[in-house]
């Protein structure tokens, strides 16, 4: 029987933004609110950030060929574009396996509380804090953005165009860290307690790679590992974790 699964699926978060140095400036001032000068789409790689894409791209290189990426598809955000560009040149992927954005693998929006500190929320929006504390991260939407419930329904649609297109290939994805979770909540029929556990384990670290692989007679696909960041320290690049700019702390 022909699987509707992937062969094999890495889903990565991308590398180190300047966003992320932007968020640990705010924490280390004790900001409210993260300055950055562009959109969130469009908060490029920082120069480790590069760093980490390359080192991620010569892990994939070092692969046989055989067992490299046929396909990427990526967040349409700049900071996971400019990995996966990275990673095609570097790995040296043939030209047919092209760069698909989806926007459905997009970073969370966050609404009101964009660009927030812990402080910032507690500071200018004290009901939203109150509200995330009553109903919980999974389930909170604040307004003008999205819930984890919201991610996950969009993703599933994902899901559905990876049986659709990509079935017994090998795939990359590169997003964010909520993606990275959200995934593995589909991937593994989790629930709303155990995602949250593996969320508050500590955060998915930039150019980590979570794999899956087919599953021999099952149509579900075996976690093989997560938030994998060999290919950075062989590679000797600095292992980063901080949470986007826009993220709202835990």
């Amino acid at each position: 029987m022909r699987s509707r699964r992937p062969r094999t699926l890495w889903i990565v978060r991308h590398g180190q933004s300047a966003g992320n140095l932007a968020r640990d400036r705010a924490s280390a001032e004790k900001l409210g609110r993260i300055e950055i000068a562009q959109r969130d789409v469009e908060v490029p790689l920082s120069a480790l950030g590069e760093e980490q894409s390359r080192a991620l791209g010569q892990w994939f290189a070092d692969l046989p060929p055989g067992q490299r990426p046929q396909a990427i598809l990526t967040s349409p955000y700049v900071r996971a574009t400019e990995t996966a560009r990275i990673v095609h040149e570097v790995a040296g992927l043939p030209a047919d396996v092209e760069i698909v954005i989806d926007e459905r693998l997009r970073e969370r929006e966050f609404g009101i509380l964009d660009r927030l500190t812990h402080r910032g929320i507690e500071e200018f929006f004290p009901d939203q804090a109150r509200a995330r504390r009553l109903v919980g991260k999974f389930y909170h939407r604040p307004p003008g953005g999205e819930s984890w419930c919201d991610v996950i329904l969009r993703l599933r649609g994902a899901l559905d165009t990876l049986s659709l297109h990509h079935a017994e290939k090998r795939v990359l994805i590169v997003a964010h860290q909520v993606v990275v979770l959200c995934l593995r909540y589909l991937l593994e029929n989790l629930d709303e307690a155990r995602i949250m556990a593996i969320d508050a384990k500590g955060d998915v670290a930039n150019c980590a790679v979570t794999e899956y692989a087919a599953a021999a007679r099952a149509p579900a696909m075996r976690l093989v590992r997560y938030n994998f960041v060999a290919p950075l320290r062989e590679a000797g690049a600095a292992v980063t974790r901080a949470p986007d700019a826009n993220v709202a702390p835990r």
